[in-house]
């Protein structure tokens, strides 16, 4: 395309000045790229992120579940903010640089319950951020329509968004205990009575709610939410079956003696695990460090090799 543009100025100029024109400036035709680069603003932003995991289930007051599918974007200094309530909540660059960031801030996690009510929505799991990821927590307020109103960022990485909605209006529409099946509301039934009768405890009434509030969908165990949390840790491989174990584990001593194959090869020792083991006890060099020395100036040896 701009080579086309080009030739038609190049046409109107000798149009214009004459044949001998072209023998005093010579023109250069240079082609532009057709892209930007992974951040072309002319692509869906979407099909640019990479999320960590999918979103959690929908959960929590059923009149807010028809916010679900949608996304709601406010435009502050040179960044575009997006948040699809039970999804996620992203950050775009509103610029032309070619490495113009896009990014997740969070990914739809748990509510946060405070006085029996929701509180606010945590978004979890978005880009890495120095050590951890980038999360947000989204405040429902009272509003005339549904609009993203406000963003900051409160603290590094950790992000304060603020959605006003028609639908939480109502002084009970974020009240816990009217959006629960009508099995768990009998369960904190009893367990209020049990208060009441002594037979529990504060903490204990507080340990059960929360109990409830998780069997609910609401909040994620301590477990779900520390793992959700942990960053750049390495996770072992999840197995369903014995077999499917059993299978893996082959496969991996079959790869070790695969490389032991090739070390022996090219006369480099190394050690199993206990007797590396063995000899840091004993104050002796790792195999790491035998490998260098008898491998001078020629690190790429082994993974050319491999």
């Amino acid at each position: 395309m701009a080579a086309r543009l080009a030739r038609f100025l190049l046409v109107l100029e000798l149009a214009t000045y004459g044949p001998g024109y072209a023998g005093a400036a010579k023109m250069k035709v240079v082609e532009e790229p057709n892209t930007f680069g992974l951040n072309n603003p002319f692509l869906p932003q979407t099909s640019r992120l990479q999320p960590k995991r999918e979103p959690s289930p929908v959960s929590g007051p059923v009149h807010l579940f028809r916010l679900s599918g949608k996304c709601f974007s406010l435009v502050e200094s040179t960044y575009k903010y997006e948040f699809c309530p039970f999804h996620n909540v992203t950050q775009h660059e509103q610029t032309f640089r070619w490495n113009a960031y896009s990014g997740i801030l969070g990914i739809w996690h748990e509510w946060e319950i405070a006085n029996n009510t929701f509180r606010g929505m945590w978004m979890r799991d978005g880009d890495s951020c120095h050590s951890r990821s980038r999360q947000s927590k989204v405040e429902l307020t009272c509003g005339k329509s549904n609009r993203l109103a406000h963003v900051s960022e409160p603290s590094t990485c950790v992000y304060a968004l603020t959605f006003e909605t028609p639908l939480v209006c109502h002084p009970h529409s974020l009240l816990v205990y009217p959006a629960l099946p009508m099995a768990l509301q009998q369960r904190w039934d009893q367990v209020e009575q049990d208060l009441a009768d002594e037979l529990i405890t504060p903490q204990g009434h507080e340990k059960l709610l929360r109990a409830l509030f998780e069997d609910a969908g609401y909040l994620k165990t301590p477990e779900e939410s520390e793992s959700a949390q942990q960053e750049g840790g390495v996770q072992g491989p999840v197995f369903e079956t014995l077999e499917s174990c059993n299978k893996a584990h082959k496969e991996l001593s079959k790869e070790i003696k695969r490389l032991r194959s090739v070390l022996t090869q090219h006369g480099i020792p190394y050690s199993s695990p206990s007797e590396t083991s063995s000899s840091e006890h004993l104050g002796s060099k790792t195999p790491t460090d035998r490998t260098a020395e008898q491998l001078p100036g020629n690190t790429g040896l082994l993974g050319n090799t491999l």
